[in-house]
């Protein structure tokens, strides 16, 4: 029943380790994040750039209103890819979170359940009605968390799909809008 210090050592050695991945995971994250914004905001400078010069080499308004039309729908599309590669970089991320604590959670389980085995043993005769009662207080746990576990995934599925489908309908509804302006111009 009492802890040696090994068993100390390889809680703390497996805590630490356990911490050095949860902050190598969000570095990483934030890696991504900075790339991706230095990215984004190099090609939104050219775009730019692109556009003014493309605006002002327009000979008269009608020029002009097209261009804008035809200018508006890649830039659209680019804030939508922009916002789905947030999304994945960030999905990505509570995804790994997720599965440390799970096997934080299994281990700690495991720890709970041979514990209660050890005191189980070495406990007086007619406590066996309070072990059970515990452990099936940590079965009524451990199910509660599983449930927990899957209706988060399914919302997270849900939100995906939602997310999936309006960047979808806002590209279209983009484009459906720009292409009337065009051939008026035209």
């Amino acid at each position: 029943m009492y802890t040696t210090p090994e068993q100390l050592a390889s809680a703390n050695k497996a805590n630490v380790e356990s911490m050095l991945t949860l902050a190598n995971t969000a570095f990483a994250s934030a890696e991504r994040f900075a790339a991706l914004n230095l990215n984004t905001a190099r090609a939104v400078l050219e775009d730019s750039v692109n556009n003014a010069k493309a605006l002002l080499g327009a000979k008269d308004l009608q020029e002009v209103i097209s261009l804008q039309a035809t200018l508006a729908q890649p830039a659209v599309e680019k804030a939508v890819a922009y916002s789905r590669s947030v999304y994945e970089i960030s999905a990505q991320t509570q995804e790994e979170f997720s599965k440390l604590v799970e096997v934080q959670f299994a281990e700690a389980n495991k720890n709970v359940a041979s514990t209660l085995d050890k005191a189980a043993k070495s406990a007086p005769a007619g406590s066996d009605v309070a072990v059970a009662a515990v452990k099936s207080a940590i079965a009524a746990a451990n199910s509660a968390y599983d449930t927990m576990s899957k209706a988060a995934k399914q919302v997270a599925e849900i939100a995906e799909a939602n997310v999936a489908a309006a960047t979808n309908a806002t590209v279209k509804a983009v484009g459906a809008a720009a292409t009337p302006k065009a051939k008026k111009a035209a």
